[in-house]
């Protein structure tokens, strides 16, 4: 539809300007008219040739968003071995195995339409033995586990395991069975239990070498992250705890509505393409090119400045030429509107005045992006929090986080650490923080707004 209305616009107009051109001067060449059809023509097949550029580059960046490992199941398989505690003693491994109640239990999730139709009837009728880790394996073999991909050897048993941005960024709607049904790219899981999932492997020595402690620390590190939590700073500064014994880890961010959005993380490292690049070599462990030497910063970053993290190289280099198409994928992510009956109309119409009035919320999430254009972050005292985590980015300061899709990740509180269990929470906070003289029910209308957004 989109091509057709492009071709009708281009050639109304092209003929608007023909008939114009002839009032004017009736002596007017046929062969300036001929070219003026020539250019049309190339014109509409640019315009073509772009769209279906695009069209085909989307689909390319959502491959590399669902199923792209970047080369990382040598670490995760050949490494750390978490392979063999999934498969289980049975079935070549080691331990119990990871049945798929264990894995929903810690936030895995099952793609729907990877299955087979006769999988998915027995699921509906109960006829799946979700306690039998061979069960997983099935799954594996369907490249059904979002964000998981499982690598067979000769024999058909498990040589390794690999991960992709979707085990973090991806959701499902949950259709079939809790855990179970269609993708929801770009959400936060906010289920995903990383640090018990990576606590499984048999040997998280590497790791342990890497931050100078012992494997029984590394795994209570682990433990203490919780579900819908992940901390990249850890391998950067070997920062486990803040000053208040809580965890380090930060909450999982959306990767939806970030079109038009500068920074990307919680406090500001860099754009989509930086994080990408960071993630893909440093998080995942992918094989591939990462540049950043602020990391040489040994006081800041002892861990990454002492394994040159700032300088990455591989050869072949996996990551880098996926970086373009996985970027406009994301970007084209937009933020799920929430759903009827989740917010009351009425008071979010209220609120609306309100967070462009007198709560002064636009001042910073500048309507449409629901953050600032251009270098949107601010000091701790700014945004009238501690600055531990702010401490541990290069520029020491929080981003405005864009609010749409806010609706979507409740479920461990707002801000980078989920400190504030409710977005009323929220709203009482900057009440205080900017003296607005917020009333009761003006704060409630605020928090409806925030929840229609």
């Amino acid at each position: 539809m989109r091509k057709g209305w492009l071709g009708v616009a281009a050639a109304g107009a092209l003929a608007a300007l023909t008939i114009a051109m002839a009032c004017l001067d009736a002596s007017v060449p046929r062969a300036k008219a001929a070219s003026a059809s020539a250019g049309k023509r190339a014109g509409g097949d640019q315009d073509d040739a772009a769209i279906a550029a695009v069209e085909g580059r989307l689909e390319a960046g959502r491959k590399t968003f669902r199923f792209e490992t970047f080369g990382d199941e040598a670490f995760w398989g050949g490494t750390l071995k978490l392979h063999q505690a999934i498969e289980g003693q049975a079935h070549g491994g080691v331990g119990p195995g990871v049945s798929p109640r264990t894995a929903l239990a810690v936030g895995l999730k099952v793609d729907v339409d990877a299955l087979p139709k006769q999988v998915v009837d027995a699921l509906e009728a109960g006829q799946v033995n979700l306690d039998d880790p061979a069960t997983t394996l099935l799954l594996l073999k369907q490249n059904a586990v979002v964000g998981v991909t499982g690598f067979p050897d000769e024999q058909g048993n498990l040589r390794a395991i690999g991960i992709q941005c979707a085990l973090c960024h991806s959701r499902v709607d949950d259709s079939l069975a809790p855990g179970v049904g269609h993708r929801l790219d770009g959400w936060s899981n906010q289920d995903l239990d990383v640090g018990a999932i990576v606590n499984l492997s048999p040997d998280l020595s590497a790791v342990a070498s890497l931050l100078g402690v012992d494997e029984a620390t590394v795994r209570t590190v682990l433990k203490s992250w919780g579900p819908g939590r992940f901390d990249a700073e850890l391998f950067m500064d070997g920062k486990a705890f803040r000053p208040d014994g809580k965890t380090a880890a930060t909450l999982i961010p959306p990767a939806f509505g970030l079109s038009g959005v500068n920074l990307h993380t919680w406090t500001g490292w860099g754009s989509v393409t930086h994080w990408n690049g960071f993630v893909a070599n440093l998080e995942m462990h992918g094989q591939g090119t990462f540049y950043d030497p602020r990391l040489d910063d040994a006081t800041k970053f002892p861990v990454a400045a002492a394994h040159q993290f700032g300088h990455v190289r591989n050869d072949p280099d996996r990551v880098t030429p996926k970086l373009a198409d996985l970027h406009l994928y994301q970007l084209a992510l937009e933020a799920p509107r929430p759903p009827d009956g989740s917010f009351d109309p009425a008071a979010a119409q209220r609120g609306d005045a309100l967070f462009g009035g007198k709560a002064k919320c636009a001042t910073c999430h500048v309507r449409p992006l629901f953050t600032e254009p251009g270098w949107n972050v601010h000091t701790p005292a700014e945004v009238g929090i501690d600055g531990f985590q702010a401490s541990r980015s290069p520029d020491g300061r929080y981003r405005t986080t864009p609010l749409r899709g806010l609706w979507t990740h409740p479920a461990r509180g707002f801000y980078h650490d989920g400190r504030f269990a409710t977005l009323r929470d929220v709203v009482d906070h900057y009440d205080g923080l900017l003296s607005l003289g917020l009333s009761d029910p003006e704060k409630a209308d605020l928090a409806e707004y925030l929840k229609s957004l």
